[in-house]
């Protein structure tokens, strides 16, 4: 009799493990979509930025507003420290520091890197076909924590993790770096469909500065 009651509770056990990994994978693919749901209906979107960078033996802080416009065309305009710039136009890349004599300019394809998070809201969002191994966990603050691995991203993205509200309207966004670096961003205050004129995503270099070609910088 011992015997079949062990038998009946291990059933149990693996049965309830089951159906916990189902709830998982549905709950994981129900945020996935409102994420998608809320961006792929935006336009524009302008948005205050917390960027916090570890590795390679710096801590950076940074912050400023983000605005991003639909095909392809975001700009960061950093407050701190004042007068860092970084402009996507559609098909180049633009970064510029204060006191700086160059900007540099890289072209769209080598910041396949997720070095401009929200990059991949630029388009139509697919979470679930874009990130491998989607998972999710509550935050403990009413929001959920989608984590994932960019495809093509391998080898240099160990993990992107989202935290997204019930809304869908993402709040931070980590991308944990295979060499030990984290970039996080964390979002506030988000306006959806802004004014964003074309003009806002042409970059102008200040005066006496020279546009070079050149890479993402760390």
């Amino acid at each position: 009799m011992r015997r079949w009651r062990l038998l009946l509770a291990a059933t149990l056990v693996v049965a309830a493990t089951g159906e916990l990994r189902a709830q998982t994978a549905v709950s994981a693919a129900v945020v996935a979509a409102k994420v998608d749901r809320h961006y792929n209906a935006l336009h524009t979107l302008e948005v205050h930025f917390v960027q916090t960078y570890e590795g390679m033996g710096m801590h950076r802080q940074e912050s400023g507003v983000l605005l991003l416009k639909k095909p392809g065309k975001m700009r960061w305009t950093y407050t701190d420290p004042d007068g860092k710039l970084f402009v996507l136009d559609g098909k180049d890349g633009y970064f510029y520091s204060p006191g700086e004599t160059e900007a540099q300019k890289v072209d769209e394809k080598k910041l396949d890197d997720l070095r401009s998070p929200l990059q991949f809201l630029l388009g139509h969002t697919e979470l679930q076909k874009e990130l491998t191994g989607l998972t999710v966990a509550p935050d403990g603050n009413g929001a959920w924590e989608l984590s994932g691995v960019p495809k093509g991203l391998e080898q240099r993205v160990s993990a992107l993790k989202i935290t997204a509200a019930a809304d869908g309207t993402i709040l931070s966004m980590t991308i944990e770096q295979t060499d030990g670096v984290t970039n996080r961003f964390a979002f506030s205050g988000e306006a959806d469909n802004v004014p964003a004129p074309s003009t806002a995503f042409v970059f102008t270099p200040p005066a006496g500065v020279h546009v070079v070609e050149g890479e993402p910088p760390v």
